[in-house]
């Protein structure tokens, strides 16, 4: 029975030391380079802000590597290094493999994040240049509407008054007089 790989969570320190939470104690680049070619799953993220930085760590790793010529400390030819290669290639693949809900979920939240931060921007700009916006129309036009309601509304009555037959000062004295 194959044990299950095991989750190591790294923090990244502002002193640029890197701590693993799963064994807990520091760590180099260097084992977390073991660790990805070992398959175990690896997350490196910023402690003060929580930021992901698996990719920009992983890519270090491989450039060191590379510019090392083997994890060993010395050139051991090209099946060394591509076999390097593939292990973090296998990880990559494990790692961004997500479900689609998850990457649409976080775009549509990072579009909302925009829109709203220029539909702000916006609003901010017309009320400098003074020009109404959208909801300022939005608004006169339900006071227009309002208005118009209740000066109908006054016409209607209005209307019905005129209907009766007006009482003048003339008409008052004829039946006065009669």
């Amino acid at each position: 029975m194959s044990e299950a790989p095991s989750r190591h969570l790294i923090k990244k320190y502002s002193n640029r030391k890197l701590y693993d939470t799963y064994t807990r104690r520091y760590i180099t680049l260097e084992d977390i380079g073991r660790l990805v070619r070992e398959g175990r799953d690896v997350k490196v993220v910023q402690r003060d802000t929580g930021e992901d930085l698996t990719p920009a760590i992983l890519s270090q790793i491989v450039a060191r590597e590379e510019r090392r010529g083997g994890a060993n400390g010395h050139h051991d030819g090209g099946d060394g290094i591509q076999e390097r290669g593939q292990a973090l290639l296998d990880y990559l693949r494990r790692t961004m493999s997500m479900p689609a809900e998850l990457v649409t979920g976080e775009v549509e939240k990072r579009v909302g994040d925009v829109e709203s931060l220029v539909d702000g921007a916006l609003e901010q700009a017309l009320k400098r240049l003074n020009i109404p916006s959208r909801r300022d129309i939005v608004r006169l036009n339900a006071r227009l509407d309002a208005l118009e309601a209740r000066a109908g509304g006054a016409k209607v009555a209005a209307a019905k008054r005129s209907r009766r037959p007006r009482v003048t000062a003339k008409a008052r004295t004829r039946k006065g007089a009669a």
